[in-house]
This record gives C-alpha cells, structure tokens and sequence, in this order.
C-alpha cells in the first residue's frame, strides 16, 4: 500500500502546478528562536523520541521536549495555511523532513486541501531528508482532498494508485470518501465509488463500505435504494451490524417515518438478523436523534407498562434530551420508574441525575444517589459532588457544605479549579469571605492559581468587615503569584 501511494503522487501529484492570485506580499512568519525548535524536529526521531539540547548535548525534559516540538509544528502547519509561497518559506526554515511532522501538519491542515498538496509535494522533494512517505500520510491526504472537496485531484491519486500498484487501498479510505460524496447530495458519485471496490480499487465491499453507502442514500432520502443495499448486503453473505441497523433507524425516524422503521426492524428480526441491540433501543437513538423527544419518551413510557426497560446507554441519552428540553420532574420520575423494573445505572447515569436533583433542591435524594455511587464503587469526581455543594450554598447550609466538602477531599477525587471558584463566589455571596480566603490559600498550595477576579472579591469582603490585615495578606499572596 505504500508502495501504491508513492506511486500516485510521483505520477500525479509532482505534475499537478496550483495557479495562485495576483501576487500579494507573503505573510510574514517570525523566524526568532526557530533553529532550536525545527533541529528537534530531525533529533525527535533519530533519538528516538528523546531530543537533546543544543547546549552540550544535555537531554531536555519531558514537557520542554513535547513543548518546543508541538510549537515547531504549529509554526510549520501556520504556513502552510497562510503563506501564499509556502515552498519558499519552508525552504528557508531548512527543515529535516519525518513521516511523524508530516503527518501532524497534514492533520493541522486538514481544511486546507490544496495548500495539504502543496506541503506534501514540497516533502517528497526536500533536498534535506531522505523522507519516504507510508500509508498514514497518503491517506490524510487524501481524506483531505476529499472533506475539501478537490475531487479532481482525489480522483487523480485513486487512478494512479489503481494503475501502478498491485497493492490494496485502505477500505476506511473508500468509506470516508462514500461518506463524503453522500454527504455534500452527490449520491451518484457515493454509488460509482461503492462499484468501484472489487475491480478498480482492488479492496472488498465490507459491512463497512456498505453503511457508508447507506449512509450515502439515506442523506439523500432515497430509502427505497438503501433498503434495496440492505437486501444485496444479505445476499452476498455479509452480515448487517449496528451501524447498518442504526443509519436506517435513524434516518426514517428523521423523516417521520417511525411505522417503516418498525417495520423494517420487524422483518429483519424474521429473517433471523436481530440488531447487536434491542430494535426498541434503535428506534428511541433514532427518534433522539431526529429531535422527537415527545416520541421517544412515548415509547419509554410504553415500554415500562409492558415491563421492559430500555438499553442503559439508550435510557442515558434519554434523560440528557429531556434535560435540556427542562423536564426535570420527568426525568426524576422516569429514572425511578425504570429502577423498579430492574433498570442498573452506570456512572454516565448518576453524572446526568445527581445534577437533576440537586438543582431541584432535592439534597437528600442527591446525597442517596452519590452514596449508591460509591458503593457501586465509584469514586466520586468533582462533577458529582459540585452540584450538591452547590445546592447547600443556595439553602444557606454552609456548614453542612464546609463538611461535605473535606469529606469528599479524602473519599473523592481532588478538587479542580471550577470547584474551588465556585466555592470562593458562594461564599463571597454568603459574606463568608474568611472562609474563602482560607479556600484561596488551599488552591494555590496545590498548584491552582486563582483567577484575579476572586482575590479582588476576597480582599474587597474582607476589608468591609474590617478584616484588614487578612486582606492585606491575600492581597501580598496574589503579588507574589503574580511575579513568580
């Protein structure tokens, strides 16, 4: 396969001459500090990912090396975007070319198709470096040429590969460029790929490129097509999967059609191709996903009288749609039909719930949630018990929040920067403005350097209850942060 894609862009890509504008002046790049950065782009590799300094050969340390290296590619991936020239200005820089620094700016240009070409040319044909490009980087490419819609030139690398290589394409490839052709309504085009597959392109038609098609004739409505795909899709022995049964679903619960999608997961299921999931689960993602959340709901309702309940990852995406919609008693009440049926949640479960009923000032239905959390085994994380902190502040419980909160320090994962911010501005709120001087101080002994904002509410609290000498403290605090 390397072989094939070398094979492509020496015979296509090297002739291909890109017109340009009117000449403009390039864009400058600052080149200060950059003989340093772009020497560890040629050290990365030949040291095995350990670059060493240019002063005395000293190994640099882990952060400085990533640093220094991602900022290299960064520079590098802002001209070949911007620079009009950019061959002439990556000459100048005089860089030792690997197949990792072609790969990182061809995926930091992966929206700029012709300028991707151009660097990828420019590569092959660097004096400086022996590169020879793998699959990794042909395939970037092209997934480029193709989100970016420089058919033409996509079309011309498929050929030559087709021309002067024995070896196979990636089938992820042709699903992407299926996917893509479908996706912009050239369903014609997405079909001319599919066919392609056995004879052009040398790869199978896997259940993979299958659904890219499917995916293809859904967007453009053309279901009778993608049911008649599915049928040849059994005929010749390959097996439907998730992702068949889901682009169907889903596209006629988009359109409205929730009886068709019934009944096809019905026929399917006579035919002995039962989805990996339950065809009720389907429908509920389906209808999720077209935005009928009244339907969907509908259906759960329906499915708990009969003594079902749903899929646990299905019945979570239920409960976010019907959050943001803002019935938050519904949830709740759903959450505890579900559960008596024999519904077990997961950590995805308690993270969207204890939320829920927090801000409905439930507290001790929140606080029962989290306890069944850890018991589960689950260690609490700040998204689970801030919510409930948060709760207590607004019912004026601070006491009951001050120990909560180091009850959770010790059983919990630490705290993060927003924890902390929120409770210093409750407690401002609160006139508590010791308290979140003290919280003030603990962040910055674990390393969380507060926002400037917090120290400015902390100190002006504390000077209007008179404690002058605590803010002048915080205040010589925030200074000697500042400067370090």
């Amino acid at each position: 396969m390397i072989s094939t894609a070398k094979s492509i862009l020496r015979n296509s890509l090297l002739h291909y001459h890109p017109t340009f504008p009117s000449p403009l002046p390039p864009i400058p790049f600052p080149l200060l500090h950059l003989n340093s950065l772009f020497s560890l782009l040629s050290t990365f590799s030949s040291n095995g990912g350990n670059p060493t300094s240019s002063n005395g050969g000293k190994p640099l340390s882990s952060s400085t090396k990533n640093d220094d290296y991602f900022a290299a590619v960064h520079h590098i991936s802002n001209i070949v975007r911007r620079d009009i020239y950019l061959e002439r200005t990556l000459n100048k820089l005089r860089i030792t070319v690997t197949n990792e620094l072609v790969y990182r700016v061809l995926r930091g240009c992966s929206r700029y198709g012709i300028q991707s070409f151009r660097f990828f040319n420019w590569a092959r044909c660097n004096s400086l470096s022996s590169y020879s490009p793998t699959a990794i980087e042909y395939e970037e490419l092209i997934k480029t040429l193709a989100r970016t819609h420089h058919w033409e030139t996509m079309w011309k690398v498929l050929h030559q590969l087709c021309k002067e290589s024995s070896l196979n394409f990636s089938t992820e490839v042709i699903e992407f460029i299926i996917r893509e052709y479908g996706s912009k309504g050239f369903i014609d085009e997405a079909v001319r790929v599919f066919n392609s597959c056995p004879k052009v392109f040398k790869c199978e038609q896997t259940v993979g490129v299958y659904n890219s098609l499917l995916f293809a004739l859904c967007e453009g409505k053309n279901f009778y097509g993608a049911y008649s795909l599915i049928r040849r899709m059994i005929r010749k022995g390959a097996s439907p999967n998730k992702e068949t049964y889901s682009v169907l679903v889903n596209a006629w619960c988009k359109a409205g059609k929730l009886r068709e999608a019934q009944e096809f997961l019905e026929e399917m299921s006579k035919k002995g191709f039962n989805p990996p999931v339950r065809g009720r689960d389907l429908l509920i993602d389906g209808l999720l996903n077209a935005g009928h959340v009244e339907n969907a709901k509908a259906l759960v309702r329906k499915m708990a009288k009969e003594g079902f309940v749903p899929d646990i990852r299905t019945f979570n995406s239920l409960l976010e749609a019907i959050c943001k919609s803002g019935e938050a008693e519904f949830c709740i009440e759903l959450f505890s039909d579900v559960c008596k049926l024999g519904l077990c949640p997961d950590i995805d479960t308690y993270k969207i719930m204890i939320p829920i009923v927090a801000k409905l000032h439930k507290l001790d239905e929140a606080f029962r949630l989290l306890h069944c959390s850890i018991e589960e085994g689950h260690k609490p994380f700040p998204s689970l018990y801030a919510p409930i902190l948060k709760a207590l502040f607004r019912a004026g419980q601070f006491d009951d929040a001050f120990s909560f909160f180091s009850d959770m320090k010790i059983k919990g994962h630490l705290p993060n920067r927003p924890v902390y911010t929120m409770l210093i501005r409750m407690c401002a709120r609160g006139g508590r403005f010791v308290e979140a001087a003290n919280y003030l101080v603990e962040m910055t002994e674990i390393g969380l350097p507060p926002l400037s904002k917090n120290f400015d509410m902390v100190t002006d609290g504390l000077k209007n209850i008179g404690k002058h000498d605590l803010a002048e403290r915080i205040e010589q605090l925030e200074v000697s942060l500042r400067g370090a």
